[in-house]
């Protein structure tokens, strides 16, 4: 039993820190940061007016389709069950943040690694193709069609690379609870100061880049919504309320899988400890790298075919990330070797 506490704190971290509000702030800067660095790749100014460098552009556009902007309905549609589902997968993102460092109220378990794929590469992406169906049209069909295609490869995809830090951080480095989200956080660091495990990270984060990339929807995976071919695709008839909360959910992905890179890959504050001056200052740099890495594609690529963007998926993301684990896995049955590398 927890005590009052406890359940005080697990409330404070599941809605403000770092939970919803947080999540909500992170998904907002995180959008600005994009359409700033794909504006200045293409000769653009990006947000400039809303706050100082325009960093409140994004709370501005989101507080206008809330509260503003008129919620248009069809006569099959189903805006009800569309939020539902939107306010679910909006938790669940929120869910995994308890799950690192970061939060005063770290959920840890052996094996916990297992909830976290479930929350973040299977239960978001279904809230998502709910949110388009509960309004029927030809190009929302079209448009969850292509979303469901490209995300059967590239979550898979996404799942296999994290789970090589996950499984050289249990077998390799030693934690007190195997495949735990937690302390591969804590110690996957570590990893890079191995020749032989430091080249499986490698692969994997490359495989990692190319999936979230897809997850983001960001050139060249901008897919789905095609403007040019599906209108918006399975946004298509999303308008107010529920534009403003699909937008949140796809900004809150972008942030949550950069997140999992920055820690699983990149060691988030470490060496330096999680709540210093040099930890916090370090672990900003790398989230700021990693998704500045992902605006920087975007803004240099065209968008592929949903036939191109498979193949690109598979070759470049899925069968690296495969490999990469199946490296893992032969590491952890061996660990002598690793550690004598």
């Amino acid at each position: 039993m927890m005590d009052a506490v406890t359940v005080a704190l697990l409330v404070i971290a599941a809605l403000v820190f770092p939970g919803l509000l947080f999540l909500f702030v992170l998904s907002m800067l995180t959008e600005w940061w994009e359409r700033k660095i794909v504006a200045r790749a293409q000769a653009r100014m990006g947000p400039s007016y809303v706050g100082p460098v325009g960093v409140l552009q994004p709370f501005a556009d989101f507080i206008k389709l809330l509260s503003v902007k008129e919620e248009i309905r069809q006569k099959f549609a189903t805006p009800g069950v569309a939020k539902a589902f939107a306010f679910a997968a909006i938790g669940a993102l929120s869910a995994t943040l308890l799950m690192l460092p970061l939060s005063p109220v770290r959920l840890a378990a052996s094996y916990d690694i297992i909830v976290l794929s479930y929350i973040c590469c299977v239960w978001v992406p279904f809230a998502v193709a709910v949110m388009g169906m509960s309004f029927p049209n030809p190009f929302t069909g079209a448009g969850v069609s292509r979303f469901l295609t490209l995300y059967a490869v590239c979550e898979p995809a996404f799942f296999a690379a994290i789970l090589v830090p996950v499984a050289l951080t249990t077998n390799v480095v030693g934690t007190p609870l195997p495949y735990s989200v937690l302390f591969t956080a804590q110690y996957s660091w570590k990893l890079w100061l191995n020749p032989a495990t430091a080249v499986v990270m490698i692969i994997a984060l490359g495989a990692a880049a190319v999936a979230t990339q897809a997850k983001a929807m960001a050139h060249p995976f901008n897919i789905p919504e095609a403007e040019q071919e599906l209108i918006a695709g399975h946004m298509t008839e999303f308008s107010g309320q529920i534009l403003a909360l699909n937008n949140l959910i796809h900004d809150a992905d972008i942030a949550v899988s950069a997140l999992l890179i920055t820690y699983f890959f990149l060691g988030g504050p470490y060496p330096f400890p999680h709540l210093s001056v040099p930890g916090v200052i370090l672990m900003i740099v790398k989230y700021v790298a990693v998704v500045t890495v992902v605006s920087i594609i975007k803004a240099s690529f065209g968008r592929f075919r949903i036939e191109q963007g498979v193949a690109v998926l598979v070759k470049y993301s899925l069968i690296p990330a495969v490999i990469a684990l199946l490296a893992a896995m032969f590491l952890s049955a061996y660990p002598v070797l690793a550690a004598g590398a």
